[in-house]
């Protein structure tokens, strides 16, 4: 099912300034996700104490979860209603809830000082997050695509996943920042809220330059909006679409999630390296992908997304696992940092021009909504427990590598939906 999406020009401002203003919040959403993740052993400890640390480590990474299992109802929800009242309107909608999560997890006290109030208190916060996530990402991907100029929409629309790698950037380095200033003790009590909390400090700064944002031409020339019931009727209609799509995005969210968020936390307790290591491959890994994720967009729009797709996730499926056990074999920073890199290399081709071919592969009339619930779907079954199942995987068969198992199935899934979604040439890639 093709939708053509017509490139228009956002009146009024320029095509940079209309990218960082609907990227904007897109930093806010994956800054505290990767924050998470990154500080995951200290929130075990000051939230889910346990004399454990795997069970610890566990519970956190559950919880961590928990956000993503809310993604498909954000997505289904508020993404009717972006497509319903507007690109512009939705996402300052979004971008309020997931303030909202990101203040109550930088100030809710410990397990020590309040009880059982204070996990369930961040999982609250994980909550709202993982709701306004399940839109956010589909909306900013939408907006991108619309404005766009002919023959670049997978350029354009590789931004929407690049802004998120500033965070990753940013995020680490604090970390490592906090690493080197402040002795173990004052890290674990209290320092590691410190980047929450410059989250919290820039929200405002987020809401100035999205409230500036003015609505795609494409979206204010169409003649009738569907109604939430429409935008659910429609999508049961196109329910193998959707499904996969969902297969599709397995291999950009499993990837992705494992690469930044899990990183820091495989590099001290299962390499056993040092948390600078950890975070400082995070940092370049950031930097690889920001590199990567507009190469691949834009050599989408020269050779069509299928061979893109179709060759990063063979590629993929082959060198996942034997590239992690090559790591596990003799860990030291330079490995881990040469392994990070080419995992990153094949995550920013691979989405670069995925996350465009999703966009033109979902109806019109739910464009957001579409777009939204298959990534969603895949985020909360693949990417967002990645470091739950990587944690677990490596527990149970005692293979350090293993989270190489769980990436190759992922890149599996997402040869299997290329397969099957341009077969017969039902998609027709925009060159």
């Amino acid at each position: 099912m093709q939708a053509q999406m017509a490139g228009t020009a956002v009146p009024g401002s320029s095509k940079l300034a209309a990218v960082l203003r609907v990227t904007s919040g897109n930093f806010l959403e994956q800054f505290d996700f990767f924050l998470f993740g990154f500080y995951a052993t200290y929130i075990s400890q000051a939230f889910f104490p346990s004399d454990s640390e795997f069970a610890s480590l566990m519970l956190t990474f559950a919880v961590f979860g928990a956000g993503f299992l809310m993604r498909p109802l954000g997505a289904i929800m508020l993404g009717a209603y972006i497509d319903k009242v507007g690109r512009r309107k939705g996402l300052i909608v979004t971008l309020t809830l997931m303030a909202s999560g990101t203040i109550l997890i930088a100030l809710v006290p410990s397990y020590a000082t309040i009880g059982v109030l204070a996990p369930l208190l961040v999982l609250t916060g994980r909550l709202l997050q993982g709701f306004s996530a399940g839109a956010e990402l589909g909306g900013v991907s939408v907006y991108l695509a619309e404005m766009a100029t002919p023959g670049h929409k997978g350029f354009y629309t590789a931004w929407q996943s690049a802004s998120q790698q500033i965070s990753i950037v940013v995020a680490a380095a604090l970390g490592f920042g906090l690493n080197q200033w402040l002795a173990p003790e004052a890290l674990h009590s209290w320092g590691w809220r410190i980047p929450f909390l410059i989250g919290c400090l820039i929200v405002p700064f987020l809401f100035v330059l999205r409230r500036s944002l003015q609505e795609t031409a494409a979206f204010s020339a169409r003649r009738s909006r569907p109604s939430t019931r429409e935008v659910l009727d429609s999508m049961l209609r196109n329910w193998r679409t959707v499904l996969a799509g969902t297969m599709l995005v397995a291999m950009t969210t499993t990837t992705f999630y494992l690469i930044t968020v899990y990183t820091p936390t495989f590099g001290k307790t299962v390499l056993k390296l040092s948390t600078a290591d950890s975070l400082a491959v995070t940092l370049c890994v950031g930097i690889s992908n920001f590199i990567w994720l507009p190469v691949g967009g834009a050599l989408s729009d020269r050779i069509g997304r299928r061979p893109i797709l179709l060759a990063i996730s063979l590629i993929a499926l082959v060198t996942a696992y034997p590239a992690l056990s090559w790591l596990a074999g003799a860990p030291s920073f330079e490995r881990m940092l040469l392994v990070l890199l080419w995992l990153s290399f094949l995550f920013g081709m691979y989405n670069g021009a995925m996350v465009v071919a999703l966009t033109e592969v979902m109806p019109v009339e739910v464009r957001v909504a579409g777009f939204s619930l298959a990534y969603s779907l895949a985020t909360a079954i693949f990417g967002g427990f990645t470091p739950a199942i990587s944690t677990y995987l490596i527990e149970v068969t005692k293979d350090k590598a293993a989270p190489g198992y769980w990436m190759a199935f992922a890149a599996a899934c997402g040869l299997a939906a290329t397969i099957i979604l341009y077969r017969k040439n039902r998609v027709q890639a925009t060159v």
